[in-house]
């Protein structure tokens, strides 16, 4: 697979462009648009964005900066009952942190309402629209299954005169919630259900976030939709593939009204291993309290992972490596985790922090003697440049780099086994002294002064090293682990299981008291850094002056490069 993911989805003759490129290249040479790319992001404000939407994020915003074209932001606020100004401004937010630019072209549904309306009455007049009195369920009833045709509401035939007074006092606030609709006439034979009679309006007494109480009746997605893409002039309206059905309805209602008429294309959505990525079962994560919030750390949200330190380029490389198809397939969570671990892996510092420590007093090191190491940040590029790191008697290291009876290749702390600290001198375990549990409390060493720097003078052979933190200058920090918060592949697929709800990991979350070395007591929130051996970290947040909080991004382990390796 090549690095942008494409060829997969390539086009005969033109290897390494997906089917929807090609699509416009097409388009252009053909002259149709005049030769002008116009797509847009059109989120709803009801809910935070979450990894689906980074994938159409990086697809709108990067076909229009491809094409010379443009990309709108548009916000389809048409269910008054569920958005909120909050999820506005979170949603900018996200789409900005994902290098998405729609500069001026800021837009909403609700912009529209009024001509909206306007296209509605027209329809009435047309004859292709009617006020209906049937109830929801009675509507569904009445529109048939996929191997039967719908019935035609008795309120069909109504007079063009009678539908419009009824449309107008619908708009006057004069019914009640579910009272009547207006719906497309079209055909309750088709074999699609979705042009099956639509409803276009519904009465919904709720105030909006934008327009307050001005209507009372709300356009629906499908009718809202098309005509605000015609409005924004957007030549190639690229949506998810539940999308594709109603592609008919898409061009059945522009071609009625007879105006602006642009190409909807639908592709496969992101579908991830362990992950949710439906807003309705992430609204659940929160309600329920298995998370804090939509920027969880854990949460797929997009919020979420910029809280955890995922960094918005190694998104736009995840995306670009699952690349765009027209069948829904699911994607490795190891592939995400694989892309931010290469990113991170070029543009994160090295530091050294302890997570769960166990203090080493060095025994032959002088009392009160400090000395410090030049280390840099990045064994790989000098740019980085480098810090000084105390090093003193007492030091703190990593319980698990200690074994009081260790396994066979076991190349780190034991009695009378000797390591490397990183950077620094060998040092020999000599004792374990053990507190009344029985657990090490604390290890007396020697070290070797001829191997400053972590040489072997004589050329004996140490094959471990560990990283350490000095006792006297290490600060505290919360470190909190992050695991997948659902350990099953596809939670809630198996009923036997119970819901996805049953499948969240209980122990998604620990926090641990740790000590790092004292370079990082300038670092600012959303600063990231490697705490070599241990993983990505990025401070929170919620840290404060005295107790800074690092989230850990991901794991050192690199499943996905041995998986990709062992497929290739």
């Amino acid at each position: 697979m090549s690095k942008n993911g494409n060829d997969k989805n390539g086009t005969p003759g033109r290897p390494g462009v997906d089917f929807i490129r090609a699509r416009i290249q097409d388009d252009n040479a053909s002259g149709r648009f005049g030769g002008r790319v116009h797509t847009r992001f059109p989120p709803e404000p009801n809910g935070c964005l979450h990894l689906g939407h980074a994938k159409s994020i990086c697809l709108n915003f990067g076909v229009a900066g491809e094409f010379g074209g443009k990309c709108n932001l548009r916000f389809d606020d048409t269910n008054p009952a569920k958005e909120e100004t909050e999820y506005v401004d979170s949603i900018r937010e996200d789409v900005r942190w994902l290098g998405g630019d729609w500069q001026e072209r800021e837009f909403y549904a609700s912009d529209y309402f009024e001509q909206l309306y306007a296209y509605a009455e027209q329809l009435i007049r047309m004859g292709k629209a009617y006020v209906d009195d049937l109830s929801a369920d009675e509507i569904r009833e009445y529109r048939g299954t996929l191997t039967e045709p719908g019935r035609e509401s008795p309120w069909r035939s109504r007079s063009m005169e009678e539908n419009l007074d009824l449309f107008r006092r619908m708009r006057a606030g004069e019914f009640s919630d579910g009272a009547r609709v207006l719906r497309a006439k079209i055909d309750m034979a088709s074999s699609n259900p979705a042009m099956r009679d639509p409803t276009l309006y519904r009465i919904r007494h709720a105030e909006h976030h934008r327009t307050g109480k001005t209507w009372c009746i709300y356009p629906l997605y499908d009718y809202t939709h098309c005509l605000s893409d015609s409005l924004e002039g957007i030549t190639h309206s690229l949506c998810t593939l539940e999308f594709a059905n109603n592609r008919e309805l898409y061009d059945w209602v522009l071609d009625a009204l007879n105006v602006y008429h642009p190409q909807q294309i639908e592709f496969a959505r992101l579908n991830l291993t362990c992950t949710v990525l439906s807003k309705r079962r992430l609204i659940q994560l929160v309600e329920s309290g298995c998370v804090s919030g939509w920027d969880d750390p854990r949460m797929p949200t997009l919020s979420g992972l910029r809280r955890r330190g995922v960094p918005p380029e190694a998104l736009r490389e995840f995306c670009a490596r699952v690349g765009l198809a027209r069948v829904n397939s699911t994607v490795e969570v190891a592939m995400l985790e694989f892309c931010i671990r290469e990113y991170l892996n070029d543009h994160a510092p090295r530091v050294m922090a302890v997570l769960d420590p166990v203090k080493v007093i060095i025994e032959n090191y002088p009392k009160g003697q400090v000395e410090t190491f030049e280390m840099p940040y990045h064994p790989e590029d000098a740019a980085f440049g480098s810090r000084n790191v105390p090093f003193s008697r007492e030091l703190y290291i990593e319980r698990d780099d200690f074994r009081a009876n260790p396994p066979r290749k076991y190349h780190r702390l034991a009695p009378d086994a000797e390591v490397r600290l990183r950077y620094a001198y060998l040092i020999t375990c000599r004792e374990a002294v053990l507190d009344e549990t029985g657990k090490v409390r604390e290890l007396r060493c020697m070290y070797d002064p001829q191997s400053r720097g972590g040489r072997s003078p004589d050329g004996r052979r140490v094959k471990g090293t560990i990283h350490w933190v000095s006792a006297a200058h290490a600060l505290p920090a919360t470190m909190r682990l992050y695991e997948q918060l659902f350990a099953v592949a596809n939670p809630g697929e198996a009923p036997e299981e119970g819901t996805f709800l049953d499948n969240v990991t209980p122990d998604s979350l620990r926090c641990t008291r740790g000590w790092m070395e004292p370079a990082l007591a300038d670092a600012c929130v959303g600063d990231r850094v490697q705490f070599e051996r241990l993983g990505y970290f990025c401070k929170d947040r919620e840290s404060t002056a005295e107790m800074p909080v690092f989230n850990r991004t991901v794991t050192l382990r690199d499943s996905w490069a041995k998986l990709e390796k062992r497929e290739g």
